[in-house]
């Protein structure tokens, strides 16, 4: 490589970085913005390759419309499956429905129930807005974006850079597993105390996600 074409390689790095700091801290502000205005919220996580009409389509949708009945406003990645089944929940009961979507090589459209949408490029910055503005974390049956958010969510919790609040496993059975390993291996090896499995709670329907929430809320 010639000195000239190194030089401008080390010139054009230098003027993107700082640019890429204004984009950053544009999605915070717009974010910060918007969602400071919505009041309570719960964020529900889950698959986006859940079909409409399966069985956790419909309790993600039962899920959302007792919360949104209860006054939370509904955030979700604003994506097909369960998100998508979220948002339909929020909006079936007249709640505000609220969609965070990212930026991907292959595009996620939001879903057509979202009426509150904010757009990321950055996957760092949308995470913050979940956890920032959410009374709640429910966690529908995902894949690696959902396990992602499920044990962020725990990590902030268990290492106190933010209070608790309910981290919330819907379906024990599809959970069953992990938390068997947690327990079993995890725990076991001393790699997490045993106080820590307790920063989440399990539940089977939609009506005991409320109950969880309200009493934990009631207590303080």
């Amino acid at each position: 490589m010639t000195k000239a074409k190194a030089l401008k390689l080390k010139e054009d790095f230098t003027q993107e970085d700082p640019w890429r700091v204004f984009r950053i801290m544009s999605e915070f502000v717009e974010g910060f913005e918007v969602l400071s205005k919505v009041g309570k919220a719960v964020s529900i996580f889950g698959s986006a390759r859940t079909k409409p009409g399966t069985k956790y389509y419909k309790l993600g949708e039962e899920i959302a419309y007792l919360l949104a009945k209860e006054g939370y406003a509904i955030i979700t990645g604003s994506g097909p499956g369960l998100m998508e089944a979220a948002n339909k929940g929020a909006r079936r009961a007249k709640g505000k429905s609220i969609g965070l979507n990212i930026q991907l090589p292959t595009e996620q459209k939001p879903n057509k129930y979202v009426d509150i949408l904010l757009d990321f490029r950055y996957f760092f910055v949308r995470k913050v807005m979940f956890v920032k503005y959410a009374k709640a974390f429910v966690i529908l049956p995902g894949g690696y974006g959902t396990l992602d958010e499920c044990f962020e969510a725990i990590n902030l919790v268990q290492t106190n850079r933010i209070d608790k609040f309910p981290v919330i496993l819907f379906n024990r059975e599809y959970w069953k597993g992990l938390v068997d390993w947690l327990k079993n291996k995890v725990a076991k090896e001393g790699c997490i105390y045993d106080n820590e499995l307790g920063i989440f709670t399990i539940v089977d329907s939609p009506k005991e996600v409320v109950a969880v929430i309200k009493k934990f809320y009631a207590k303080t």
